[in-house]
């Protein structure tokens, strides 16, 4: 159907191409494929997909950088597939914008699952127009853009919108890791712990705070956090 959600596929392996395109079309997913970034990063000047798989070793390009430029530029949400299966890997692609790291060798069906649980939730994108003021600070998030109170701009990712979101709909409520993996998806554990702790962590840094006393997003520990500022929405 051509409403359905659209997702790209990039890696240089014919094998892992045909066997996700295989698993995504039988799930009702329109897919495309590529094998180079160059060829990719073509197709995105008149294509917009939902989702964008993504392996980090590519023939033509790091897969990190590129991964950084779509969470930073193009909305849709990313996922790294990759056989790098070391921690530091996972929280680097975390930290440069990923919404989710998945590690060769895997099941299709769980590829499929993730994508899935991605798309149930609305994207900052897909409630285009809303802004949100705190402290001193505007959220776009029509456009991912901080801006501050002398209109100096600062980009977050979508992975960061989300999670932005969260606190900004729950002001001085605490939300729980629990919540958290609730409302944004993704599988509980290890992973899904450092990833949101990575995504605060930018975010504590694109507004300023002293990571020692930050004074919106605080943490409760054993508990959760709780977002302290004062927001209004328009």
């Amino acid at each position: 159907m051509s409403d359905s959600p659209l997702v790209t596929i990039l890696d240089d392996e014919p094998a892992i191409r045909a066997m996700l395109t295989q698993a995504l079309e039988e799930a009702g997913f329109r897919t495309m494929s590529f094998s180079r970034a160059t060829e990719f990063e073509a197709a995105l000047k008149t294509t917009t997909p939902d989702v964008c798989l993504v392996d980090l070793s590519l023939p033509d390009r790091d897969g990190l950088t590129l991964v950084h430029r779509l969470a930073l530029e193009q909305g849709a949400t990313v996922i790294i597939i990759s056989g790098r299966a070391q921690v530091q890997d996972r929280v680097t692609g975390l930290e440069l914008g990923a919404d989710d790291y998945i590690i060769k060798p895997f099941d299709p069906a769980e590829v499929v699952a993730r994508i899935r649980a991605r798309l149930r939730k609305p994207t900052p994108a897909q409630l285009s127009g809303e802004t949100a003021r705190f402290n001193g600070w505007t959220a776009h998030f029509d456009r991912y853009l901080l801006i501050d109170d002398t209109d100096r701009e600062t980009p977050f990712s979508h992975a960061e919108g989300e999670v932005l979101r969260l606190f900004l709909e729950r002001p001085k409520r605490l939300i729980s890791r629990a919540m958290m993996q609730e409302m944004l998806g993704g599988a509980a554990g290890e992973s899904f712990d450092r990833a949101m702790d990575v995504r605060i962590s930018r975010l504590r840094t694109k507004l300023r705070e002293d990571p020692k006393n930050p004074r919106l997003i605080k943490t409760i520990y054993g508990a959760g956090y709780i977002f302290l500022g004062d927001v209004s929405w328009r």
